[in-house]
């Protein structure tokens, strides 16, 4: 399981036109989800992404969490972060979960988030045209991914 974190001032995400999912200071996940994905690693993720001490404290010190500052969450499906270019200049998306497992796994990040942030979590439609629209605060991008621990 691949995820971008985005430090933002504020995000959404709008489908055919209608926002179904905004916030204003907090964090936009761009979740990625493959074929070996378990709920340990939502598990894991969730845990190491809702204590992250990335937002500044009264001296500019990134040592404050989401939680901490009482931020907003927000999950966008995106299963071109599985993309692989190894072969010519068209991605190939074979990494990415189908669907059929994608979907149950991404209903479970969801609400894993939102137990282990202690918050509401909004979130784009899966497997939709969704256009993202977002302020990057810093700029501040993390990726991290569920097989590489580090």
């Amino acid at each position: 399981m691949r995820v971008v974190i985005q430090r933002v001032s504020e995000a959404a995400v709008t489908v055919e036109e209608e926002v179904v999912g905004s916030i204003g200071s907090g964090l936009l996940l761009l979740l990625g989800i493959e074929d070996d994905d378990t709920v340990e690693d939502i598990e894991w993720l969730c845990g190491k992404i809702a204590k992250m001490r990335i937002f500044n404290d009264e001296e500019g010190k990134m040592n404050h969490s989401v939680q901490d500052i009482d931020g907003g969450l927000l999950v966008v499906s995106q299963f071109t972060l599985h993309a692989s270019v190894k072969k010519g200049n068209r991605p190939s998306f074979m990494g990415a979960a189908r669907p059929e497992y994608a979907i149950p796994l991404y209903e479970k990040f969801l609400k894993i988030m939102e137990i282990t942030a202690a918050r509401d979590v909004q979130h784009g439609e899966f497997g939709a045209e969704m256009q993202v629209r977002l302020v990057n605060d810093g700029p501040v991008t993390i990726f991290m991914d569920s097989k590489n621990r580090e």
